[in-house]
């Protein structure tokens, strides 16, 4: 792996993106979204979570992100995924709605086995690429990247309109987690 993508500074701050195994589009549901939303929570008020911005695809997360109590931000960021993981596995499980709960636990079962790392089911891709933001106009970029996402894939015309995202926070309306750290810069 590239030295460029692993996380070097303790108390930087990081954009990372990852993935469901098989980019499958999980998040289409909106309960899956809302168990990552509760855990982002979670990492918030209970784990030194400092979130910046924040975006859920169908099939993919992106945050900006930094640890603020002294815990390594990639124990942090595996912790979320390690526990979200289970619980939206358990959750496609348990959903008697879920048309493709067959397919979807099949092959997250298959995923596990090829992995040594994985007790069973593998919901998650190991890469994170994290990229420490070292500038202002760089910080800007990426959180500009998270929230133009649902624009570039058609879900919404402007960034605020999608709900799963911290875009409504930076045009100074509530958005869906508390605590969010609006990252204002001018003259870029």
């Amino acid at each position: 792996m590239s030295r460029n993508y692993k996380f070097h500074n303790p108390n930087g701050l990081y954009f990372v993106s990852f993935a469901v195994v098989g980019w499958l589009d999980v998040f289409i549901k909106d309960e899956y979204k809302e168990i990552l939303l509760k855990s982002l929570s979670f990492c918030q008020k209970s784990k030194g979570m400092e979130i910046h911005a924040w975006c859920i695809m169908s099939n993919h997360v992106h945050l900006v992100f930094r640890s603020i109590n002294g815990q390594k931000p990639e124990f942090l960021l595996g912790d979320f995924k390690r526990f979200t993981s289970k619980a939206l596995v358990a959750a496609i499980r348990e959903n008697p709605t879920e048309s493709r709960k067959e397919f979807l636990l099949n092959f997250f079962l298959t995923e596990g086995s090829k992995n040594s790392n994985v007790a069973q089911y593998q919901f998650w891709r190991h890469d994170n690429k994290p990229i420490e933001l070292w500038s202002n106009k760089v910080i800007n970029q990426k959180i500009n990247y998270i929230h133009q996402n649902p624009v570039k894939a058609g879900l919404v015309s402007r960034a605020e309109e999608y709900k799963y995202s911290s875009a409504k926070d930076y045009c100074d309306e509530k958005g869906l987690l508390d605590d969010i750290v609006v990252f204002r810069i001018f003259n870029v």
